[in-house]
């Protein structure tokens, strides 16, 4: 995959001097473009040999275009805070909105690499990690976003002659260390490392750009053509990115009309006396749980979702009066924010997930694309029918990082539903609880069924598990809902 990069690319001066400010002007008009439209991020990632001029390349591309533009990230080693979460977390936060353009040094291919040629992982966990790499561009320019990958190569030769003569130069000398050196010293393994990553990472929508990095003069030509191609291609296209919204095979309810939802037995009660025993023990378990010392190895995210009116609040307020306010974070989720929608879907809930030792808890979640997004028709078929791979592969990136996921849809009868759409506007402390929306929903009851039972069959997993809890009455629900996180916690500790 690097032989064409160790052709000996050769740009003279004077080629390089007179294509230089029509390019300049091109990529400054294009970025401008970028703006003006806001219908796209641009992420660029940079990788490859030491010493083959990556940061002056990027240095330069920030000179051509406007900096205040383009957002710069590099990725040393992982801080206390981001090994506490995920590692994709830390990426996600340096995603570029819409409109901008993000330069990303020391990726998401940077560690799978570096652990693999030293040793610290095993090819299988390498290759673990190019799925989940796919995974992430895929979803990234399903999303809309244009993503260019560029390698730097340097023959072994070229590598030793550049960082000699780096070394060599007072004014260089810096940028070279004794880990420079140990590495050179790796240089076949990394080579047959990366090659392996590379194949199997250039795809269709994100293939890779290998770029030969011994002349300075081609090397800047080469990454700004590509760039400045990539984008005006992008920006002067008439039809949208992704498939056809009608290519999906279609989700059919079951010939029988039995489905989860309608085999709850949705009569369970709780006497209130029962109510008020059950619920000093199962708050009183889990403030305990919350102090126990192995708590700080884990992190909490329960997700409640649900009919409208059907005791979400409630059952939240009960859950945080067993914690400490300071242990713990409540995040409503609403219609997204002009900064949410110009970022990739997820992109508003990986910024909340919590540290080691805390808990989060979402008051709607990432489920709504499947459910009011779909219902409503706020997202294309394409969008909300891989939602259910994307939510999948998010959830497992949690639980395979200390999380413990709950998540609960609290189930209610239509009847039910209709007797506290009325009870809540009679009483006028709870009359902002009741909207139009409410009953607009309510319309579409039967569709939100066949949504939910959908979203519960696609996203039931031995690592996330949905927890349904019948509802009617909400005593049996909040005790319902201590009792599982006490038991999801206990069996996690």
């Amino acid at each position: 995959m690097f032989a064409s990069a160790e052709l000996g690319h050769r740009v003279e001066d004077a080629v390089y001097k007179k294509e230089v400010p029509g390019l300049r002007q091109a990529l400054l008009d294009a970025q401008f473009d970028l703006i003006g439209q806001a219908k796209f991020p641009v992420i660029v990632l940079i990788g490859g040999v030491d010493g083959a001029g990556k940061g002056e390349t990027v240095n330069l591309l920030n000179e051509w275009m406007d900096p205040r533009h383009i957002q710069t990230h590099a990725f040393p080693e992982p801080s206390d805070e981001e090994r506490e979460r995920p590692p994709m977390w830390r990426f996600w936060r340096a995603l570029p909105p819409k409109g901008k353009i993000g330069i990303l040094f020391g990726h998401w291919y940077t560690a799978p690499i570096v652990g693999r040629v030293l040793g610290t992982t095993r090819k299988a966990e390498l290759d673990q990690d190019i799925e989940e790499i796919l995974r992430l561009e895929k979803m990234l320019t399903d999303e809309g976003a244009l993503l260019l990958k560029f390698w730097f190569h340097l023959s072994k030769e070229q590598q030793k002659k550049r960082l000699t003569a780096l070394q060599k130069d007072p004014k260089t000398r810096w940028r070279v260390t004794d880990t420079d050196w140990e590495r050179f010293k790796l240089y076949d393994k990394f080579r047959k490392v990366s090659e392996h990553t590379l194949r199997l990472t250039s795809s269709g929508e994100a293939p890779w750009i290998v770029v030969e990095g011994a002349d300075p003069n081609y090397r800047y030509l080469a990454v700004g053509k590509t760039l400045l191609a990539a984008m005006r291609e992008r920006l002067d296209e008439t039809a949208p990115p992704g498939p056809p919204p009608d290519r999906n095979p279609p989700l059919l309810p079951a010939i029988d009309n039995r489905h989860i939802l309608n085999t709850l037995d949705l009569s369970q009660r709780l006497s209130k006396k029962d109510y008020g025993r059950e619920l000093e023990k199962w708050q009183g378990r889990l403030n305990l749980l919350s102090r126990d010392p192995k708590f700080k190895r884990i992190s909490v995210i329960a997700v409640f979702e649900g009919a409208d009116a059907a005791g979400k609040g409630g059952a939240v307020r009960r859950v945080t009066g067993a914690l400490d306010a300071r242990q713990y974070q409540v995040i409503p989720i609403a219609a997204p924010t002009e900064e949410e929608r110009a970022q990739p879907y997820m992109w508003r809930f990986w910024r909340h997930l919590p540290r080691l030792g805390r808990v989060t808890l979402f008051d709607r979640s990432w489920y709504g694309r499947v459910l009011v997004e779909r219902v409503e028709g706020f997202s294309p078929e394409s969008d909300w029918m891989r939602a259910y791979s994307e939510i999948n592969d998010f959830e497992h990136q949690l639980a395979c990082y200390h999380t413990v996921l709950i998540k609960f849809w609290l189930a209610i009868s239509k009847e039910e539903q209709l007797k506290r759409f009325k009870e809540r506007e009679k009483t006028s402390f709870k009359r902002f609880k009741i909207t139009e929306e409410d009953w607009r929903n309510r319309k579409k009851w039967d569709a939100y069924q066949m949504a939910v039972c959908d979203m519960v069959d696609r996203t039931d997993t031995a690592q996330a598990p949905w927890v349904l809890v019948e509802a009617n009455d909400k005593y049996h629900a909040r005790i319902k809902v201590l009792r599982s996180l006490c038991e999801r916690i206990e069996a996690a500790l």
